[in-house]
């Protein structure tokens, strides 16, 4: 087990096993933590849905970052779009982009739709990857501005595509992430909000073989997924 996940379960009494298969079942499956508990109680584990949301809250976060360091190499034609997501009953903002083959970029969560946090996400998703080459986006004027004025800001020449054609790939992409959020049932803080998300990419970026294997080692879905724990 990595250092930063025995950190934080510490005083979590359940086997590690337990609990990260639960993580994953909500972060794969369009589930509810209180399905989740009848699941467990059916296989003789009896956990109320509330543990099993702090049990996401805690590892999630680590798992991201682990799954950060082993991502396989992205392209430089970029897709960036941005999607809704209810939070205590109002809606925000799900920034995405995928390159031209589908790959995950990156995503945040923001508050707002606008030209600050285009930019924050783009900073963001630069400061990971590298600039890209080109970015392909619908009519947004936020996206719009917040890309020249990337550009203006550090003299950079990323070319800008207004296409609804062409980004009709990270539109489609996002049907895989909402499809998980759906049964929620609501997240009612945001930071938990963004934690729940970034296991819900990071279990979709796994599925699209975003994970770089070590020795061309062949390991399943769920195999990958348990395997930044340790």
């Amino acid at each position: 087990m990595i250092a930063a996940l025995r950190t934080v379960i510490k005083r979590m009494h359940y086997p590690l096993e337990v609990m990260l298969t639960c993580v994953r079942w909500y972060v794969s499956y369009p589930l509810s933590f209180r399905h989740l508990e009848e699941m467990m109680e059916e296989r003789g584990v009896v956990v109320d849905h509330a543990t099993v949301h702090r049990w996401a809250i805690k590892i999630v976060p680590v798992l991201a970052a682990v799954f950060r360091r082993c991502k396989r190499p992205l392209g430089t034609s970029w897709r960036m779009d941005e999607t809704y997501i209810k939070v205590h009953g109002q809606w925000k903002y799900l920034y995405r982009a995928v390159d031209r083959d589908g790959d995950t970029i990156d995503f945040l969560l923001r508050a707002k739709r606008d030209k600050a946090a285009a930019r924050r996400f783009l900073e963001q998703a630069i400061a990971l990857h590298g600039e890209p080459h080109k970015i392909t986006i619908d009519q947004s004027g936020a996206n719009t501005a917040a890309i020249e004025s990337y550009n203006d800001d550090h003299h950079t020449d990323i070319e800008l595509r207004q296409c609804k054609y062409l980004n009709n790939i990270v539109e489609q992409d996002h049907r895989a992430i909402k499809r998980i959020v759906r049964p929620m049932l609501g997240c009612k803080v945001f930071r938990c909000a963004r934690i729940l998300i970034a296991g819900i990419e990071t279990m979709h970026m796994i599925r699209k073989g975003q994970i770089d294997c070590h020795d061309g080692e062949v390991l399943s879905a769920a195999d990958q997924f348990y395997s930044l724990a340790f």
